[in-house]
């Protein structure tokens, strides 16, 4: 079992924004954060994380807790797969009752073995260190991304025997598979390795560079534990930091694109892992809200990536450009051959993402044919309709401009999305404000708990009463509470505040049963009567002078 105390100096040392993020897009909101929830389906954001209470909550669907509780839940892991999930994201070592490691730490001294190991052996290659040298890599280059070289599939087991890796964990690692006859071999044979980092540096992967006539040019690791290719983004370790500086990331296409341009002085570049940019890899480039800089191959194929990724990163609110290189200058070569100041150029005139979706469209259409004219114009106001009113509006103009026709043809439909519609269930609307507001003051100051509980019976919330149990029971994952934990509208009273709201709650609740009891029929007159005369000559008169009356059971009828 995992010890408490690893899992709670885990705790401590991640933060819920981070751990989020990586896996759908946060959005700042006051003092927190706000998501379309990734646990049901909705259009107008009701998943809320604070990053003061280091918690989560969706008021749409109620599920929430801590970043442990969001693993869970998004990965379908259990209590303690997802704690070693976490502690592998972020290079965290957990410690065990019974002195186990942790269950992705035996994947990660595979690779980081293997990882010295393809470091040292691509010093022992002049093959592969004249295929770096001939493409301009430097060795400080070579050092910074720790670059290797892999030989024979012999040598891999070679390294795996002498440190009596089993060869069941190495292929949970990812560097060996299982043939159809059922023999072991060797994933990356005879390439230069690149290590795959996440984005707290632990290494999750490799991907390799043929150096004999192997058709795929180009292999990743597989999916496993550590490596989802489709989230990963290369280089983003060595970049975060002039990321957030700059408030810029380059988003190239290859490996070496990435260290050449870092080479050159471009540190805030990475590169997709063989895939086109998805989805997936958005949460990790809203990371710090860049700009994006597309810079991609302008053959066909770079085109039309780019296409695609222009459209998703503007209909998920990206500002960026598209850069196309040129036949001859693909950037990589361009810094090899010490041609930065051009590359610089470059990458500086790109083409508005908006823009550069409206001109492609435009492009695939003869617009001298006054029905292909049309249906280009039909796709542009499909797309334009696909971002926010304001930034749709703004494009409008500019549409209108590159088809050289008139701006009412890109005329938005769109209803003003400012105003929150009520798509959310009724958990999102307070069902009673001045409740919430007591709660919320006994969530923020628990030494007021106890002295209540004489004062107030858990009926006596009404439709809290539930999380008014909980609360006194210590039982804070109570979905109820943890929304109005998160809920920056819902104010915390002070003192003099927090008295008077009870003591109105008392009031209204007297008076409440006092009506009530004016219409029973069934109770003992003399019963009646007592409770009656209570309300009237003690209870009601003592709250009105001020003073908290304590809940009497006989009440409870």
């Amino acid at each position: 079992m995992i010890e408490e105390s690893s899992i709670e100096r885990l705790k401590t040392s991640i933060d819920i924004v981070d751990v989020i993020s990586n896996y759908i897009e946060l959005k700042k909101s006051g003092a927190n954060f706000k998501a379309n929830c990734p646990f049901h389906g909705e259009k107008t954001p009701s998943f809320v994380v604070s990053p003061q209470k280091q918690i989560f909550h969706c008021f749409g669907c109620g599920i929430g807790g801590d970043s442990i509780k969001f693993v869970m839940e998004y990965e379908k892991l259990s209590y303690p797969e997802a704690i070693e999930k976490l502690a592998s994201n972020y290079n965290f070592t957990l410690t065990y009752t019974k002195g186990k490691n942790s269950g992705s730490a035996d994947e990660r001294r595979v690779l980081e073995l293997l990882q010295n190991h393809y470091k040292e052996a691509l010093y022992k290659n002049k093959i592969a260190l004249d295929y770096l040298s001939n493409r301009g890599v430097t060795k400080k280059s070579i050092e910074h991304f720790g670059i290797g070289y892999v030989g024979s599939s012999q040598s891999v087991f070679n390294i795996l025997k002498s440190n009596q890796i089993p060869l069941p964990k190495a292929l949970d690692a990812g560097v060996i598979a299982k043939g159809e006859n059922g023999d072991f071999y060797a994933r990356l044979i005879e390439r230069v390795t690149f290590p795959i980092y996440n984005a707290a540096g632990a290494i999750v992967g490799f991907g390799g560079r043929t150096l004999s006539n192997h058709p795929a040019k180009y292999i990743n690791s597989p999916q496993t534990k550590l490596f989802n290719k489709s989230r990963l983004l290369y280089g983003y370790y060595l970049a975060k930091s002039t990321i957030y500086d700059k408030k810029e990331i380059i988003v190239t296409e290859g490996y070496l694109d990435v260290i050449m341009l870092h080479q050159a002085g471009f540190t805030n570049t990475v590169a997709t892992l063989g895939t086109a940019l998805t989805s997936d890899h958005l949460p990790t480039l809203r990371k710090g809200e860049p700009k994006i800089i597309l810079a991609y191959d302008g053959d066909k194929a770079g085109v039309a990536a780019a296409l695609k990724a222009a459209k998703m990163l503007s209909a998920s609110g990206f500002e960026g450009s598209v850069v196309l290189f040129p036949e001859g200058k693909d950037p990589a070569d361009m810094v090899a051959d010490n041609n930065t100041k051009e590359l610089q150029s470059i990458l500086k005139s790109g083409s508005d993402l908006v823009i550069f979706v409206i001109e492609q469209i435009k492009n695939s259409y003869n617009l001298s044919n006054p029905y292909e004219k049309q249906n280009a114009i039909a796709e542009v106001n499909n797309y334009l309709n696909s971002l926010s009113k304001v930034v749709r509006d703004s494009y409008a103009l500019e549409a209108a401009r590159v088809f050289n026709t008139q701006a009412a043809y890109f005329k938005s439909n769109k209803r003003d999305s400012f105003k929150q519609t009520a798509q959310n269930s009724n958990n999102s609307i307070p069902k009673d404000p001045a409740w919430e507001a007591i709660l919320k003051t006994l969530l923020e100051n628990n030494s007021l708990i106890d002295s209540l509980l004489d004062i107030l019976d858990f009926s006596l919330a009404k439709g809290y009463e539930s999380a008014f149990r909980n609360l006194a029971q210590g039982n804070l994952d109570d979905p109820t509470l943890r929304g109005i934990a998160i809920d920056e509208s819902i104010p915390i009273l002070d003192e003099s505040e927090f008295k008077a709201q009870l003591l109105k709650e008392l009031e209204i609740y007297y008076k409440f049963k006092l009506k009530e009891l004016m219409h029973r029929s069934d109770l003992d007159y003399n019963k009646k009567s007592y409770l009656i005369r209570k309300i009237k000559t003690d209870i009601l008169p003592r709250i009105k002078k001020g003073e908290l009356v304590p809940y009497e059971s006989s009440f409870t009828i």
